[in-house]
């Protein structure tokens, strides 16, 4: 496992040992995002793609994190391999993080009350929500927290649980850690009703949906 040094910004690996506490950051991809391949010595860093980068470092250092996981520069997506292996564990890397960040990069009001007015819906209008791989980032952490495009806290997925179940149709028991019922068909309680790309969705649940339910029903 790859992860990024909050106060050095650099990529250690951690593959032949136990990753130490870390958080993790789930986001949507932009046109500059720096890659694994950037990180190295001597790569070339896009200043604009390394504003998320930094501003994650930043806010998971002043909660006490060394190290934090990003996807697009903590995957070495040059080695089939590794992609491979990355995309099998990413629900276990979003679950054994001890906080996860969820940055809303086209939300900008700076409190969450403005954010859920109805008459601007800036948190529930926000593209974060139709990516498939948000199935997984919403239900696997432990403790999942919000912030707008400036990296304002706007809440917490426990205190938020209401108006994410409005927006996901997914029950606030399974978004609060509860157990996945499978329906008749083998069809997901909120498979018919979620905002996500169908086949983004089929992905993210095969590696997330199927673990929380394979206990129970296998």
């Amino acid at each position: 496992m790859l992860l990024l040094n909050t106060a050095s910004i650099e990529v250690e690996d951690f593959a032949a040992k136990v990753p130490p506490e870390y958080a993790i950051l789930s986001h949507r991809w932009d046109e500059k995002e720096v890659t694994f391949g950037d990180m190295k010595p001597g790569g070339m860093r896009d200043p604009q793609g390394m504003i998320k980068i930094h501003y994650s470092c930043v806010v998971a250092a002043r909660h006490g994190f060394k190290y934090i996981w990003i996807d697009t520069c903590c995957i070495d997506k040059t080695s089939s391999a590794e992609l491979s292996e990355a995309i099998n564990s990413m629900f276990r890397y979003y679950k054994e993080a001890t906080l996860c960040y969820a940055y809303l990069s086209d939300v900008s009001s700076s409190t969450i009350e403005a954010a859920l007015d109805p008459e601007t819906s800036e948190f529930e209008q926000s593209a974060w929500f139709t990516r498939g791989w948000t199935l997984q980032e919403l239900i696997a952490p432990k403790e999942l927290r919000f912030y707008n495009k400036n990296w304002t806290y706007l809440g917490s997925k426990d205190r938020l649980k209401h108006a994410i179940r409005s927006i996901t149709k997914i029950p606030v028991s399974i978004l609060l850690g509860g157990d996945i019922d499978v329906e008749p068909g083998g069809k997901l309680p909120f498979q018919r009703t979620s905002r996500t790309a169908f086949s983004e969705f089929l992905m993210s649940t095969s590696h997330c949906c199927m673990e929380r339910v394979a206990s129970r029903h296998f």
